[in-house]
């Protein structure tokens, strides 16, 4: 029987940010996904009931499944945006 190396403490850190970003990427799957279930019964539902499905679908369920969407879409480019110092950005340094 071999015996496995210990990680480095900067490999667990790198697999802790792993596991982080795919439970992140996991759950804005789902929101986006649950968001677009009411919006589907909104384009599809008869007329007499669209008044009563129109204010959350307009003002919570759209606007919430647009962002995760982009968020999946694009938020590499948001997250490395965000993550840069503040002296790397007002330099305009990469």
């Amino acid at each position: 029987m071999q015996l496995k190396p210990m990680p480095t403490p900067a490999r667990r850190i790198a697999d802790q940010r792993e596991h982080t970003s795919i439970m992140i990427r996991l759950i804005v799957r789902w929101i986006h996904i649950i968001c677009a279930i009411p919006i589907v019964g909104y384009a599809y539902s008869p007329f007499e009931v669209i008044p009563d499905y129109a204010p959350p679908t307009r003002y919570v369920f759209l606007p919430v499944m647009l962002v995760t969407g982009l968020w999946m879409w694009k938020g590499h480019l948001a997250r490395r945006l965000f993550s840069q110092s503040p002296e790397l950005v007002a330099s305009g340094s990469k």
